[in-house]
C-alpha cells in the first residue's frame, strides 16, 4: 500500500484551498504560479511565497515607522510601498491583501492619518491570515511528499 497518507494530506490540501479561494484570499494568479512548479522545481511556489512573506514584513516595518510620528508622516513615501505590497501581493494571488493595501493607498493620497492608521490594522490581520494559512498549506505539502515516498508493508 502505498501513499494512503499521502491522499489524505491531498485532500485537506484541496480543502483548504477552496477554503481560501472562497473567501477571497487567493485568486487564479496563485493557480498560475502553481502550475509554474514541476520536478525540477519542487519548492517554487514556497520559495516565491517566503520571497514574499520577507520583502512584506520589510514593508509593513516600514509602514509602521512611517505611521509612528504622529506629527509628520510621509504619505508620498507610503504610496510608494504600498504600491510595491500591492504589486507582490497580486503577484502570488493574496487577492485580500491586494485589496487593502489599494484603500490604505486611497487614505494615504487623502493624507488621513487615522485612515491610514485603520489600514494598517487591517493589512497586519489580512496578511497574517494569509501567512499563517499558507504555511499550513506548505506543511501539508511536505508531509504529502514524506508520506507519498512511504511504503507500508501489506498485511497477510
Amino acid at each position: 500500500m502505498l501513499g494512503f497518507g499521502a491522499d489524505r494530506l491531498r485532500a485537506d490540501m484541496n480543502r483548504l484551498l477552496a477554503l481560501l479561494f472562497h473567501q477571497g484570499v487567493l485568486d487564479e494568479q496563485f493557480l498560475q504560479l502553481q502550475q509554474l512548479q514541476d520536478e525540477t522545481s519542487p519548492n517554487f511556489v514556497s520559495e516565491v511565497v517566503n520571497i514574499y512573506f520577507h520583502e512584506s514584513e520589510k514593508l509593513l516595518r516600514n509602514l509602521r515607522g512611517l505611521l509612528s510620528d504622529r506629527e509628520l508622516s510621509d504619505y508620498k513615501k507610503m504610496g510608494i510601498h504600498l504600491n510595491q505590497f500591492m504589486g507582490s501581493s497580486s503577484s502570488i494571488g493574496a487577492k485580500r491583501v491586494r485589496n487593502v493595501c489599494v484603500a490604505f493607498r486611497a487614505a494615504s493620497e487623502q493624507n488621513n492619518r487615522v485612515g491610514c492608521l485603520r489600514a494598517l490594522e487591517m493589512l497586519e490581520h489580512e496578511y497574517c491570515y494569509l501567512k499563517n494559512r499558507l504555511h499550513e498549506l506548505f506543511q501539508m505539502e511536505q508531509q504529502r511528499v514524506m508520506a507519498a515516498g512511504v511504503r507500508y508493508p501489506m498485511q497477510n
